[in-house]
């Protein structure tokens, strides 16, 4: 991946190079060829304006000396060499004597065009005589419709060709500094796209094993860093996928570790009671005693395969909730007098705090009521000689019911630990506080299949507080 970002890097800076260098040196070119277009036209208008004025100057003029002073005076004056030729073409005056004999004729073609009242096309023409190629324009002479002859005036081509050669360079020049200015700016444009592609494929790569502790830094809001963006989200959400199936495989190991161990202790010791009964070990006094014991191992089983059913069918939604109108102060009620028993064998009481005409509330009777056992049976197994209060009150389209006990509490490090399964916050404590762990996790499942919420306050050696917010009319699902 690492050569083939290199070779991205390449590409674009090459690419970007050929484009800019093509383009600068159309441009360049065009430039060129039309700098000398435009140089050569600008110097043949020039030349006809001359030439036009040269031909006001001498029209009343014949040749000789006179004529030459002033086709002199023009030469210095254009800086151009003039020439009159007569009708027949044979030159008549000269500003450069030195460089053309008189008396020597111009090509009869142009002679021609010129004496038909036309005039000839400005070219490059090199004449006897002249040491350097010339650019020519002939006008006719003469006045009115009288043409006399014509008049040629000469522009040295090297000195057209000398300023469009330093017009050439000069665009060379600006050239070759855009071309530096364009690689520069090219090769930054290019890392800057191959740099950011660069770190999204080392992060994706950690990705790709299993490590999503880097991220990417976003720097710009363009479409490179949208991706690097959704890469980010995508190695959170992986992380917390991973995350959670780490937790779920972790709950599931407790799960068969604790499943085992809950089951494990009642069978151990059915096996070595159903062993001594076997062996005659046990006198006919003592089978009572050993029978009324694996009795109540056998009930704790069946409570806890029965809880882990109840569990796993509420968090798989394999129960069918059936939702009816119930009056919970005839169930707490009811509640109450059920633990009457249970409660005075640990010196507890029970006080119900009812609001004063309670609604009615859209629940499954079953399971709320379920719901409430288990944290009444919880408070009572916790609290010795202390008192339970279980509240019931509206809140606007609310239910809200708290128990709570004056037992031992829960500290802080359980606190989060209560609704696992088959986390017990009496562990190590005696025997008769006996439980399955799974009570308030079945708690939670019901009160989240009813829409509502359950908090938990406790503090140790003073008591706790589970307080459940239920709606009083279920959404239609």
């Amino acid at each position: 991946m690492g050569h083939l970002n290199k070779n991205l890097f390449r590409r674009l800076l090459f690419g970007y190079l050929i484009v800019v260098l093509a383009g600068l040196g159309a441009v360049g070119l065009f430039m060129s060829y039309t700098m000398k277009d435009y140089m050569y036209d600008m110097t043949k208008d020039g030349m006809m304006r001359k030439a036009n004025k040269v031909n006001l100057s001498i029209q009343d003029l014949n040749p000789g000396e006179a004529m030459n002073s002033r086709l002199a005076m023009l030469d210095g004056s254009f800086d151009t060499r003039v020439w009159v030729f007569g009708k027949n073409g044979e030159i008549i005056a000269t500003s450069t004597p030195n460089e053309v004999s008189v008396g020597k004729s111009v090509n009869h073609n142009i002679v021609r065009d010129v004496m038909q009242g036309r005039t000839p096309p400005v070219q490059e023409l090199a004449f006897d005589g002249l040491n350097e190629p010339m650019l020519s324009v002939v006008v006719p002479w003469g006045q009115g419709d009288s043409i006399y002859g014509g008049i040629v005036l000469h522009s040295p081509v090297n000195g057209l060709n000398q300023t469009i050669g330093h017009i050439r360079e000069t665009i060379l020049w600006a050239v070759l500094i855009g071309l530096v200015i364009s690689t520069a700016m090219v090769s930054y444009l290019s890392w800057s796209i191959s740099r950011p592609l660069r770190e999204i494929e080392r992060v994706a790569n950690k990705i790709g094993i299993g490590d999503f502790s880097e991220k990417i830094e976003v720097h710009s809001s363009d479409e490179i860093g949208e991706l690097a963006t959704t890469i980010n989200q995508i190695s959170s959400r992986l992380e917390m996928t991973e995350a959670e199936r780490k937790r779920l495989d972790q709950i599931r190991s407790d799960f068969l570790a604790n499943a085992s161990h809950e089951l494990r202790t009642p069978l151990t010791a059915l096996q070595g009671f159903l062993e001594a009964l076997q062996d005659g070990l046990i006198s006919e006094e003592g089978r009572t005693k050993y029978y009324d014991v694996m009795y109540h191992e056998t009930l704790h089983m069946t409570r806890l395969v029965d809880d882990l059913m109840d569990l796993v069918k509420l968090e798989n939604d394999d129960i069918a909730f059936s939702m009816h109108e119930v009056q919970l102060e005839a169930l707490l009620k009811r509640l109450a007098f059920s633990f009457d028993n249970a409660l005075k064998e640990r010196g507890n009481t029970i006080q119900l705090e009812i609001e004063a005409n309670l609604p009615r509330i859209e629940a499954d009777q079953d399971r709320l009521e379920q719901m409430l056992n288990n944290l009444i049976k919880n408070a009572n197994k916790f609290t010795e000689d202390g008192a339970i209060t279980v509240t019931a009150s509206t809140r606007d389209q609310d239910m809200v019911i708290e128990v709570k006990d004056t037992g031992v509490g829960i500290s802080d490090k359980d606190k989060p630990l209560v609704w696992e399964r088959f986390f017990k916050v009496d562990r190590g404590r005696e025997r008769r506080n006996l439980g399955t762990g799974l009570g308030l996790s079945i708690v939670r499942e019901i009160v989240l299949r009813h829409h509502g919420q359950i908090e938990l306050q406790s503090e140790e050696s003073i008591g706790t507080v589970f307080t459940i917010t239920l709606p009083l009319t279920q959404q239609a699902s």
